[in-house]
């Protein structure tokens, strides 16, 4: 399987994309427009290894909503993340068995070279 979860909006996940050359390939999930489900949520946290590692504390909401000042566990994760698409730390990339996630650099060279391997 090969998807990207995104959302279209997003200046950073736009340049990912042209910069990785994901192509039809891929299948593209724009988070907003088309929800995360249960399901789908569930896998990531088991291919990730947890539901923190997902979520974003970059995000807006996370201030406002007082979260920084709570005790989150992995349920709390998992929920905020169903509730609120702007709680996935974005993009994550699956390529079969591998899920890499968020925008950092070290991530990003890392889909380029499974790419490249794949190729």
């Amino acid at each position: 399987m090969r998807k990207i979860f995104y959302l279209s909006t997003c200046s950073t996940c736009t340049r990912i994309i042209k910069e990785l050359q994901l192509n039809d390939s891929f299948e593209f999930q724009d988070i907003k427009s088309n929800k995360i489900t249960t399901e789908q949520l569930e896998q990531m946290g088991k291919m990730s290894g947890s539901y923190e590692s997902l979520f974003s504390k970059r995000a807006m909401k996370y201030k406002s909503m007082g979260l920084k000042d709570k005790s989150l566990n992995e349920n709390d994760y998992k929920s905020l993340i169903l509730e609120e698409y702007t709680f996935l730390k974005r993009p994550v990339i699956i390529i079969d068995d591998n899920i890499f996630v968020g925008n950092s650099k070290n991530v990003i060279a890392e889909v380029a070279r499974k790419l490249i391997i794949d190729n």
